[in-house]
């Protein structure tokens, strides 16, 4: 349902080891234990710091990972110590907050950076014999050098949905939401549970309600910290609105016209929003 559009694959290219250049490289230096990505007043990849290798940065970092090219200049993910002073005219900057500064696929690339120091920290030790781990040859893997146990970046797979009951979209608002934002029914999928499944269940627990067809809409990487976030729409097929006060506080059908306050344009949650919205707003 979504539209198509060229994907971060036709300007990146991922890889584990770096080949000898002399080509400056994108560097991703995240703030340690904030989230933060230094950039500078500049716009797109100029807002990246450059530099040929991790001394030139200013800091010792306390991790770095080669990510692979983008654009055919080499990127890697660094982590700066906590206190770090940006260099004059620059700062470290919240990710979530930097959508509309930067485009699509630097912005999928940041969270893939963050995504990676994030497992590099929390995957020192193995969780089976507490052995150090190494990193694998040929994966994006740690390796236990013990017992053998392979250990890969965590990846947590979530459902939201868009449900539709003639021609307005049921959206909820939860205790956590700022500023009154209402948004669209999510959860993360369990062990055994189909995608499809996950949206029944998420559904029926949190606004008491049931579905009919299910359609896949499309998906966001999202690195708050690790998930995947896949995006559908429902159609209703039964039940009255039952919040439970807790994890949802109020939800109600929407139309075009009405909306509450929703998620910014950085969301999948916004994305599909915005298609109901194009779909249904000239429907009488």
């Amino acid at each position: 349902m979504q539209k198509s559009k060229s994907g971060i694959y036709d300007r990146y290219t991922p890889a584990l080891n770096a080949e000898p250049t002399d080509t400056p490289a994108y560097w991703f230096v995240f703030l340690a234990d904030t989230g933060r990505l230094l950039l500078n007043e500049q716009e797109g990849l100029a807002a990246l710091a450059t530099a040929t290798d991790a001394d030139q940065l200013g800091f010792r970092s306390v991790r770095s990972l080669y990510l692979g090219t983008l654009d055919g200049a080499p990127c890697y993910a660094a982590e700066a110590p906590e206190g770090t002073e940006p260099p004059v005219g620059s700062d470290f900057l919240p990710l979530r907050a930097l959508y509309d500064r930067m485009d699509e696929d630097l912005f999928h690339l940041a969270g893939r950076a963050l995504q990676i120091l994030n497992w590099d920290d929390t995957h020192r030790f193995c969780g089976r014999c507490g052995s150090t781990l190494t990193l694998a040859a040929r994966d994006r893997a740690k390796v236990c050098p013990n017992c053998g146990l392979s250990h890969y970046p965590r990846l947590s797979p979530a459902v939201i949905t868009a449900i539709l009951k003639d021609g307005k979209i049921l959206l909820a608002h939860a205790p956590h939401f700022p500023d009154n934002m209402y948004g669209l029914i999510a959860g993360f999928a369990e062990p055994g549970e189909t995608l499809e499944d996950c949206v029944r269940r998420e559904t029926m627990e949190e606004v008491g309600i049931e579905l009919g067809e299910i359609r896949y809409f499309g998906s966001q990487q999202w690195p708050f910290p690790n998930s995947l976030m896949i995006g559908f729409v429902a159609e209703y097929a039964g039940g009255e609105i039952a919040v439970d006060g807790e994890e949802i506080e109020h939800a109600d059908w929407f139309a075009p016209n009405e909306l509450p306050n929703i998620p910014p344009k950085v969301s999948i949650a916004r994305k599909i929003i915005d298609w109901y919205t194009e779909e249904y707003g000239g429907k009488a």
